[in-house]
């Protein structure tokens, strides 16, 4: 298990927001829990120098480019590329410095899951170059994989049977737990604890970590199998649960412990 860090861009800006309230039907539903004074770069070149890869850039909606540009040029694959990529982008973000790429809306319409667009992704940047987005909210007892900046659920529920459908796909999960991202309210426990009896991938959680016990609470209920990202609560984004130092330290130790 290892912390991996995250860049998310919104109007160009560095920023940390409640995924749940990003709508572009309702702007004025944002909340926004910090934006940054420092650049995508600035991160990224901090990232790069703690030897934290794996981490995720992530365009939360036009007008992001170049600041994503700078990410990855800053830290040449060291960082995944998401949000808006398709067949026509995915490419030129690998050409930018991108390790992979991430995709959630390219292939989830109209809450279905569209096989030959999975397929075509896979063909065009290789498996190992796919991330797909797993991105849920709960309903009812089961997690459903969210689209369109996490508002729409689609017909694809979190299960052992998808996740080993999907894995022929791409080479790692990327899993928000979109009811609590952003909250520094604790994680989703439900989730994560199955993610971890059922990922056949490598698989990055993210959503309401509050502290480094948190941390050691998914290393626990995922059974060590699922890496983890960070944002709102860490200090490096206005947050106080958590010191970046300390994220950082966590993974050295676990890099000793084997």
């Amino acid at each position: 298990m290892k912390f991996r860090p995250c860049i998310d861009l919104h109007n160009g800006k560095v920023k940390q927001i409640v995924g749940s309230t990003l709508s572009a039907d309702r702007p004025e539903t944002l909340r926004t829990n910090f934006t940054s004074d420092f650049s995508s770069s600035y991160y990224a070149r901090m990232y790069k120098r703690d030897g934290l890869y794996g981490g995720h850039v992530i365009m939360l909606g036009p007008g992001n480019e170049d600041a994503a540009r700078e990410a990855f040029q800053a830290f040449p694959h060291g960082l995944q590329a998401g949000g808006g990529i398709t067949p026509e982008n995915a490419k030129y973000w690998l050409d930018q410095g991108a390790a992979a790429i991430i995709v959630t809306s390219y292939v989830f319409r109209e809450g279905k899951i569209f096989a030959e667009r999975l397929k075509e992704m896979r063909d065009l940047v290789g498996r190992d170059k796919l991330v797909i987005d797993l991105s849920c909210r709960k309903r009812d007892d089961s997690y459903y994989v969210v689209t369109d900046r996490w508002q729409k659920f689609t017909s694809a529920k979190i299960s052992p049977e998808n996740l080993e459908y999907f894995s022929l796909f791409c080479s790692e999960f990327l899993i928000h737990a979109a009811d609590v991202e952003g909250k520094c309210e604790g994680i989703a426990i439900d989730l994560v604890a199955d993610l971890g009896k059922w990922t056949p991938l490598p698989t990055t959680y993210a959503g309401g970590v509050r502290n480094v016990g948190d941390l050691l609470l998914i290393r626990e209920l995922g059974l060590g199998r699922l890496d983890v990202t960070v944002g709102s609560s860490l200090d490096i984004f206005g947050g106080h649960g958590m010191k970046y130092t300390d994220a950082v330290a966590f993974n050295r130790q676990q890099e000793v412990a084997g």
